[in-house]
């Protein structure tokens, strides 16, 4: 069952999609003199420190237990460091409203794993059509190709990333049970993200090596980590709590608005028809996924008989 969001709720729902949409934006600006993990190792890292101090300001420690951080670790991987490098990689490739459109695959693969991992969320009819649909979208964006060029290669690696958060979301179902509020598991899997980043940085990018990067992208990594990284999990958790995971997946429907705009007007990008219909597709299947525009239409329908 769906929970009725506040307007209050859907306010954060449409600063999120505004904030996240915007992370594709930051990103491409500073892939243009940064490595990809050193940018998310940045993003991770520096996006910690304020939920840190929030923590510190009302009183509330990390737990300490070494199973808690292992399942930190694991968390910050699958939610963070893992799709984080694999979106950064695909960006070297594709366009940032390309990536935006694909990461609204995710509740695609959500359905999927909390299928076969949960035993509370089975996929129904019309979840699976939904699932049937955006892959379908998937595939119209890919193309008929006889290889894989580097725009396909882009694509699975953001397909990748996306099946990884839906990994992530039913594992971060393990931390309600054990009364660790959202805002510590946000703070805590970034710090785990941070450290799983740090040795790849080091031993692969040698950051320390690199010329200085101009002001914008200082500024990107800035408006990356505390605004798109911090403020948005803050907000994030806060929609969780109040209007419930359902209600917050809806935020990759408007994604891609603000990734689109952005990337056409502060960067020259250009998508081609296939990927807007592919986008049609998507949109379609979340529609479906989501049932409540199904359930508003049979009201519609039953009421008028």
């Amino acid at each position: 069952m769906n929970n009725a969001m506040s307007g209050r709720d859907w306010a954060i729902l449409l600063l999120l999609s505004v904030l996240w949409g915007g992370s594709f934006f930051f990103l491409a600006v500073a892939l243009k003199e940064l490595p990809p993990i050193t940018i998310m190792l940045l993003r991770v890292s520096l996006g910690a420190l304020p939920l840190l101090a929030f923590l510190a300001l009302r009183g509330e420690r990390l737990p300490g237990t070494p199973r808690i951080w292992g399942m930190f670790l694991a968390l910050g991987l699958l939610n963070n460091a893992l799709p984080f490098v694999l979106y950064a990689y695909a960006q070297l490739r594709i366009e940032s409203g390309l990536a935006s459109i694909l990461n609204a695959t995710t509740p695609l693969w959500g359905v999927l794993v909390a299928h076969f991992l949960t035993r509370d969320e089975r996929a129904s009819g019309p979840k699976i059509a939904g699932v049937l649909l955006g892959f379908a979208g998937v595939a119209l964006m890919i193309g008929a190709k006889s290889g894989m060029d580097g725009e396909a290669i882009a694509i699975l690696m953001c397909l990748g990333a996306t099946l990884s958060y839906a990994f992530a979301a039913v594992y971060a179902r393990r931390f309600k049970p054990l009364g660790i509020p959202p805002l510590t598991v946000a703070t805590g899997q970034l710090i785990g993200a941070s450290l799983l980043l740090l040795p790849f940085s080091l031993a692969l990018e040698q950051p320390w090596s690199l010329p200085m990067p101009a002001a914008v992208t200082w500024w990107s990594i800035a408006g990356f980590a505390l605004i798109c990284t911090s403020f948005a999990y803050w907000l994030y958790f806060r929609l969780l709590e109040s209007a419930g995971a359902t209600n917050a997946l809806l935020v990759t429907f408007l994604i891609p608005v603000t990734a689109i705009l952005l990337g056409a007007f502060a960067l020259g990008e250009a998508l081609e028809p296939r990927h807007y219909a592919g986008m049609a597709l998507i949109a379609l299947g979340l529609a479906a996924i989501d049932g409540r525009l199904v359930a508003k239409r049979r009201g519609k329908d039953v009421s008028s008989r």
